[in-house]
């Protein structure tokens, strides 16, 4: 009696090492120009991302601010001049101010009130400190804006469209990069030939 049935399976067949290593080797390949295609996808979107975040900080920083107060000159009771001292924010950059009278100015200043808007009016550049002469404001550098205004009381048509004593109005100061320098200013009910305009 025999207790156990063995039977000869002759017809297995078996993978060898080499047909593995094989396929081992395509899955590889596969496998590594699929990681390339994504990690260079990635780290240009990155590129892309980094560059947009550094352009909205550029645009949204401000390069120019205020320093001091805001002085105006009045002729015959109406705002004839601003002058506005302007030097660069920590960590700002430089800002071109040419002169308006050759048409190549890179800042622009514009006016609004209530009554009107000039999206451009004449300014002239007073360097306050020494500097290294050219017309780039750098750090610890002032230059004095002055701001014509003799435009709006040719241009206006209403009593009320003069910048005189209570008047309102708005002055932005457009560098060629980052954030525009907005200044509200009221004039005073007592004008002098100078006024204060803080």
């Amino acid at each position: 009696m025999r207790l156990f049935n063995i039977r000869k399976l002759s017809s297995q067949k078996g993978i060898t090492g080499i047909e593995t290593a094989i396929i081992l080797i395509a899955f590889v390949i596969v496998a590594s120009v699929f990681a390339y295609v994504v990690l260079t996808a990635g780290l240009f979107s990155t590129q892309k991302a980094n560059e947009a975040i550094h352009a909205g900080l550029d645009e949204a920083q401000n390069t120019i601010e205020v320093k001091g107060n805001v002085y105006g000159q009045m002729v015959n009771g109406v705002l004839d001049k601003v002058y506005i001292t302007v030097a660069t924010t920590v960590g700002g950059d430089q800002v071109d101010f040419t002169d308006t009278t050759n048409g190549t100015n890179l800042v622009i200043v514009s006016y609004a009130d209530s009554y009107q808007i000039y999206n451009s009016v004449n300014w002239t550049l007073t360097k306050i400190n020494a500097g290294n002469g050219d017309n780039l404001l750098d750090k610890n550098e002032l230059f004095m804006i002055t701001v014509d205004l003799a435009c709006v009381a040719d241009g206006a048509t209403l009593p009320a469209e003069i910048p005189g004593a209570y008047h309102k109005f708005n002055l932005e100061i457009k560098p060629p990069t980052g954030a525009v320098l907005v200044l509200e200013r009221t004039i005073p009910a007592r004008v002098n030939q100078i006024v204060s305009l803080d």
